[in-house]
């Protein structure tokens, strides 16, 4: 797939759900902030906005590590051999029992089911390598669910180690090959989806970059009043976390990648981040409209504040976790 035609915007239709192309409503005018109080317990998170919306639950599903594979996966084992022995048994993060990725990917979806989830949000490494088994496994449940969902990816989910290609030309074409079914139609990099008065906004920097095209798309989307949820694999940086939280962190570069080697990837960039990335930072907690921020790769479950934005990352689904979100109008 040509630059062009991966980077353009197409509509779509889903149950219950609708995909809004670039600059839909996106009237330039003051915007009202939206943003109400919120409250945790364990792994539920109730969030309240100041303007009307219908309640709607959330399941936040990040970093399941899936490495399912078959047949079609011989010619890439080269790539996958480290990764495919990664998370193959875990301790669930509630009883205790040991569990694969799969029976920990199933429960939540079934739990997400039994308890009526108005909405499925997947903030990357849902594969720990983009293995066509695995994808289809992973479509057609989420697919049985009926759930509304939008897909996101994270760094693992399109890098096969050691294979020739920047990260960005490997996630270009790893998202065309195989993971554009979770995409449902829309744009790899961005895209938006509107539910029961909510905006899901996906942003894709699983590179630890952000692209101008991808800043653009997020300022249009924060000129309106409709309350957002920002979805992204990699949490923005926060005042105090380390360089996980990658995503505009000032020590960001090639004196603090830990983890090329082992990955077997290219270095991140000796002179750090962009001023696009950087400027998408500031967009993002400038905006009167974002509600939170979803993320995860960190693996761990944390909850941090800026101006008034709490950014959610969810634990990793590998080990069973999610975070259930409720998010509802003012009383």
């Amino acid at each position: 797939m040509n630059r062009r035609n991966f980077l353009s915007t197409t509509a779509l239709t889903g149950v219950g759900l609708t995909f809004n192309s670039f600059g839909v409503n996106a009237a330039n005018k003051k915007v009202k902030n939206i943003r109400g109080t919120f409250s945790t317990d364990k792994n539920r998170i109730s969030i309240y906005t100041n303007v009307p919306i219908t309640k709607t639950r959330i399941f936040h599903i990040t970093d399941t590590h899936l490495s399912l594979d078959d047949e079609r996966g011989v010619p890439f084992q080269k790539y996958s051999k480290r990764m495919a022995g990664a998370y193959k048994i875990n301790t669930h993060f509630q009883t205790g029992e040991e569990q694969t990725t799969k029976e920990s990917f199933e429960q939540t979806l079934n739990l997400a089911r039994e308890q009526k989830a108005d909405f499925l949000a997947l903030t990357g490494d849902t594969f720990s390598f983009p293995s066509e088994a695995a994808i289809d496994w992973v479509f057609q449940k989420l697919t049985d669910t009926g759930i509304p969902f939008a897909y996101v990816a994270g760094n693992h989910d399109w890098h096969y180690e050691g294979m020739p290609g920047s990260s960005e030309q490997l996630r270009e074409t790893w998202a065309n090959k195989r993971l554009h079914k979770l995409y449902q139609g829309n744009n790899a990099l961005f895209a938006n989806y509107d539910l029961n008065g909510i905006r899901f906004v996906c942003i894709d920097n699983s590179t630890y970059e952000i692209l101008p095209e991808q800043l653009e798309f997020f300022k249009s989307q924060v000129k309106s009043d409709i309350p957002i949820v920002l979805l992204m694999h990699i949490p923005l940086y926060m005042e105090g976390r380390s360089v996980g939280f990658g995503c505009a962190h000032p020590e960001w570069g090639a004196k603090s990648d830990n983890n090329f080697e082992i990955e077997r990837r290219e270095k991140w960039r000796a002179s750090g981040h962009t001023k696009v990335t950087m400027d998408f930072y500031d967009e993002v907690f400038n905006a009167n409209n974002l509600l939170t921020i979803l993320t995860g790769h960190t693996h761990r479950p944390s909850l941090d504040i800026k101006n008034g934005i709490p950014q959610i990352v969810s634990g990793a689904n590998a080990m069973g976790f999610f975070t259930d979100i409720r998010v509802e109008e003012m009383s």
